[in-house]
């Protein structure tokens, strides 16, 4: 098979397997006007950053998220003070006079700033500087660990990275030159666009300089992920298929042992795109393309350089590919270049890509986005991406901030996937503030006319937040009904939501039946869709309290460092019919806890998710102990125990069992 051939080939395999260019566009859609929405509705900043902000949904993809306080600007000079408040802003100023290229140390002027910032500060010849060392440590949390400038944890299959960092609107000095070299990629408005943006400074210092643990590393997280939506389609994939290959070399290896990263990576791809190495970055040179990538990484490794792409001057391989290692490296890299571009067999992820690109040559010529992804498939990823994505607030001034935020937004131009991503938050947004308002006038002494228009406010939110949401944020209405003791309401919500959740066109988490669900709502719009035919696992958030008998787990969960319990519908609504029809009707209730019981014991992970058993497990000993079958229960919390930790109730479930005892 000629090499363009197989290029085309591959290149709709690995559409199928990292993405067409519409399916990364609607992760990056999703994930810009969440985090637009959140950073208004707050004064911390927050970014999702790395692999999964870049658009990439693999197996392995992590979650690195950088956060900033709005009142510490960096300045890389007085000057620009002029354009902030002093009164309200707290100036911190650069210092790169001893610092190597791409580093530098962060002082305080005035020696003014909040008293978690001023703990972490170091003297030096009289002057307050700020340790990166000292403010990285201050947000280890519970059993996370250094992760360069970060602290890493996993929840449930997840890891994350979070790195607390600093942002200065300022294009930086040092990388002032990089604009000239942008003839002929990226276009000026993204040029402009970087520049306007400024850059991070990360909790790391260089490992050669002179002040390791006061220094911090100039980060361009926010300009490399406006490079990385910058590229053509063909050149998105070519960066997914050397990740691939940097994967597999560092198969095996301790961290310690990897020479090479993803970042390096990057770096290659953005200066060979830059270079204009290729003339036509297309599907029939996607090889090509991966080829002199290649080739450009086996040069930097010979000579012991990787250029930073904005600050050349910053060796990225000072610290690690240097003698020895890096003669072993240079030497394995070189015996895969003897090979030519086949050397990509023996690797078996990227083996079974290119074995089905040959064994398929008719690929080449369904390169058309519309018939490699089916409308089902799409509506799947992009409804899980909405959920993955949405975001909570536990203080109802925070959450009218929100819903304004939300008003001025939608005034703005928007993609549809912007639009139900923003449904999506709005309802979730309703829904925490009818339970928030409903918990402030019951907790507190107020008085009977006040507690009933928090009341009526708190049902009109709900109802309201259904004709934004999915069908299984009805559930939302019957635990409200549920905990102000509305029984018979919550009953009849419940026979509605059981309709509904009956039906067999629901989309739930990745389960659908494909001509059923396209027969019902197939060709319509995402909101249609989403109202009429989607469920999705309930969110109680750890400081709202929803029903009385999940703070115990809430609170657990909360306590060791985890923000929400996901209940699937069927769960949920299974044991709020059992709650609500304990007492008035014993049958009722028995039935709904022996359906309860045939999800939990008989399902094969369709309506009852693996990783969620714990919470289902619980919910199960829950319902068991209040009809004082106190042996069932026991043996719920202990399976409870005995399933991955992803909700982290241990706590309230070994507390449960001493109750038991």
């Amino acid at each position: 098979m000629a090499l363009q051939t197989l290029s085309e080939s591959l290149y709709v395999v690995l559409c199928l397997k990292v993405g067409t260019s519409q399916q990364l566009t609607s992760r990056r859609d999703v994930v810009d006007i969440t985090e637009l929405l959140e950073n208004k509705a707050t004064n911390v900043r927050c970014m999702l950053s790395g692999s999964r902000r870049e658009g990439f949904r693999f197996v392995d993809s992590d979650c690195d998220y950088m956060f900033w306080p709005t009142d510490h600007p960096v300045l890389w000079d007085l000057s620009q003070a002029q354009f902030y408040n002093t009164h309200t802003d707290k100036m911190i100023l650069c210092d790169s006079s001893e610092s190597p290229p791409g580093f530098t140390l962060l002082w305080l002027p005035l020696e003014e700033a909040s008293r978690n910032l001023l703990s972490a500060c170091v003297r030096i010849n009289g002057a307050l500087y700020i340790s990166s060392t000292k403010y990285r440590e201050r947000y280890i949390r519970g059993s996370d660990e250094v992760h360069g400038p970060c602290s890493s944890g996993t929840h449930g299959q997840i890891e994350y990275d979070y790195a607390h960092c600093f942002v200065s609107e300022f294009w930086p000095p040092s990388a002032s030159s990089w604009r000239d070299r942008c003839l002929s990629w990226p276009p000026p408005c993204v040029v402009n666009d970087i520049i306007r943006s400024g850059c991070h400074f990360v909790a790391i210092g260089h490992k050669l300089g002179i002040h390791t643990d006061i220094e911090w590393r100039i980060s361009f997280s926010q300009a490399e992920q406006k490079l990385v939506y910058a590229m053509n389609h063909t050149q998105f994939l070519i960066y997914a298929l050397l990740k691939m290959f940097v994967k597999e070399i560092n198969y095996g290896l301790s961290e310690e042992e990897k020479l090479l990263c993803s970042y390096h990576i990057k770096t290659a791809v953005l200066w060979t795109i830059q270079q204009n190495a290729i003339h036509d970055w297309c599907p029939q040179n996607l090889l090509e393309g991966f080829w002199v990538c290649f080739k450009l990484l086996l040069k930097w490794v010979y000579e012991g350089v990787c250029p930073n792409f904005f600050i050349p001057e910053n060796n990225m391989f000072l610290n690690k590919v240097y003698g020895e290692a890096q003669s072993q490296l240079f030497t394995q890299l070189y015996s895969l270049y003897e090979k030519g571009i086949a050397f990509l067999l023996h690797f078996p992820s990227i083996r079974s890509y290119i074995m089905n690109a040959l064994c398929n040559p008719r690929l080449s010529v369904c390169t058309d986005e519309q018939t490699m992804i089916s409308e089902v498939r799409l509506d799947m990823e992009l409804f899980g991406e909405v959920d993955i994505n949405s975001v909570t607030q536990d203080n109802l001034h925070r959450c009218m901030k929100y819903l304004h935020t939300v008003e001025q937004v939608i005034r703005s131009p928007l993609t549809q996937c912007q639009i139900i991503t923003i449904q999506k938050h709005t309802a979730t947004m309703l829904q925490c503030s009818a339970f928030i308002l409903h918990d402030m006038y019951t907790t507190t002494s107020g008085i009977n006319k006040q507690i009933y228009i928090a009341d009526k406010l708190s049902c009109y939110m709900l109802k309201l937040a259904v004709k934004f949401g999915y069908v299984s944020d009805l559930l939302y209405i019957a635990m409200y009904f549920y905990q102000t003791l509305r029984h018979r309401e919550a009953l009849s919500v419940i026979e509605m939501t059981k309709v509904k959740l009956a039906q067999p066109s629901l989309m739930y988490n990745r389960h659908v039946d494909p001509e059923r669900y396209t027969e019902a709502v197939g060709g319509r719009s995402w909101s249609t869709k989403m109202r009429h035919a989607v469920a999705q696992d309930i969110k109680l958030w750890k400081n709202i309290c929803y029903i009385d008998e999940l703070i115990l787990e809430q609170q657990s969960c909360s306590l060791n460092g985890g923000s929400y319990l996901y209940i699937p519908p069927f769960i949920l609504l299974h044991m709020l019919e059992f709650l609500c029809c304990r007492h008035a009707e014993p049958r009722r209730a028995q039935a709904a806890l022996d359906d309860l019981q045939v999800l939990v014991h008989h399902d094969q992970g369709v309506l009852v998710p693996v990783h969620l058993r714990d919470i289902f497990w619980e919910i199960l000993g829950i319902c068991q102990q209040k009809t004082g079958n106190h042996q069932a229960a026991l043996y719920s919390y202990e399976q409870s125990l005995r399933q991955e930790p992803f909700h982290r109730i241990h706590n309230a479930t070994r507390h449960r069992i001493q109750d038991l005892h």
